[in-house]
């Protein structure tokens, strides 16, 4: 019968269209051109651009767009290993595929944090921040096919998020060890896929807690040096928050403030480690009229370009400043929508217009990112 041939054919289009999308989630490999050439960064300026939550391709083209046409040369982008590898050994691509095709396509730097670990991989009732050292190999399997699909399109890869926070570090105790055994998995796994790919290590939470909560940043990344963390990263990953302090604000261990990396560099340095660069993975002022660690809007302007200045002009060893955050996908409705540079309608808020302004000066010529030893 007709309706029967006619069923045939749907059925069959059905069948094609499971195909194709069976090549694109179960990790079939694809050329690596397909996703551009992972871009030198020129400049220290640099953005969280926060699109693991962004759905629609066009808002993730536009985000890309209006950060490089800010002046941004890297951005920070969260893949979460939960979203990409939801069933063991299933894997879907399509999100970090646009982002990193994209984001190569218009010259910024990718610089991608894996982390957030999927049901299937960690004990029911913990959070995805769990991650057992039972389950430490499936998420150095997860590196691998993540390194080696995009070899050659990312060259830096930040290994987990504030692993000195207990919050991040799925609610256990602080466990620096147990962090440096997974940064030496994850460092593995990235350079068996991709042996020129760089890969940072850190991303400390800045805290003067030393209790059950987190661990005093200073105090944990000296605990990494301790456990061997030297030989598992290229570049140290860090964050430091302004919150109300000015740029130049002297650095002190009993202070947080941007000036706080000069004493993460210290203890580098202290470790025989100071021919690595850092790179600035999360910073920034806030301008909540009503939060007591915000500035004024004023400030904040004031307060992100001299930063970037900073950065660009007094730390040679300091790779890039990636400030938290160029945009979020929805109003947050508190705090968060007020570190912000563009709102989620995509309009450029006044900050926006400054750095777009002044970022021509903060340009650096040639890759200062190599491997040194």
């Amino acid at each position: 019968m007709t309706h029967a041939r006619f069923g045939r054919g749907v059925l069959a289009l059905v069948l094609l269209a499971a195909i194709a999308l069976g090549a694109l989630t179960w990790g079939t490999p694809v050329s690596p051109a397909a996703f551009g050439r992972a871009t030198i960064p020129q400049s220290v300026v640099g953005v969280h651009t926060r699109l693991t939550d962004e759905v629609e391709e066009w808002k993730i083209e536009r985000t890309l767009a209006m950060a490089r046409a800010m002046g941004t040369s890297w951005i920070v982008e969260m893949f979460p290993w939960a979203y990409i590898e939801p069933e063991a050994g299933r894997f879907d691509w399509a999100h970090s595929d646009v982002v990193i095709r994209r984001a190569n396509a218009h010259g910024l730097a990718v610089v991608a944090r894996l982390d957030f670990v999927p049901a299937w991989a960690r004990p029911r009732d913990t959070t995805p921040r769990y991650l057992g050292r039972e389950r430490f190999g499936d998420y150095a399997r997860f590196v691998t096919a993540f390194a080696s699909r995009y070899q050659g399109a990312v060259r830096y890869y930040q290994i987990w998020n504030e692993p000195n926070t207990r919050f991040e570090w799925g609610f256990r105790p602080v466990d620096p060890d147990g962090y440096v055994d997974l940064l030496r998995l994850g460092y593995r796994a990235v350079k068996q896929a991709d042996p020129d790919a760089l890969v940072l290590g850190g991303a400390l939470a800045p805290t003067l807690d030393q209790g059950d909560m987190a661990m005093n940043d200073l105090v944990f990344l000296q605990k990494m040096y301790d456990a061997g963390a030297r030989d598992y990263f290229d570049m140290l990953s860090a964050h430091v928050y302004g919150f109300t302090f000015p740029p130049d604000a002297a650095a002190r261990p009993d202070t947080l403030n941007f000036a706080r990396v000069e004493l993460l560099r210290e203890v580098m340095v202290r470790n025989g480690d100071g021919a690595k660069q850092v790179l600035i993975t999360e910073a920034g002022w806030n301008d909540h009229p009503r939060w007591t660690r915000a500035v004024r809007p004023g400030q904040r302007i004031a307060y992100t370009l001299r930063a970037y200045e900073k950065a660009a002009t007094e730390w040679p060893w300091v790779a890039g400043v990636n400030i938290w955050a160029f945009r979020l996908p929805v109003s947050a409705r508190n705090y968060n929508d007020y570190y912000t540079f563009v709102d989620p309608e995509f309009r450029p808020k006044p900050i926006y217009e400054a750095v777009r302004r002044e970022h021509p000066r903060w340009a650096r010529a040639g890759d200062k990112t190599e491997v040194r030893r």
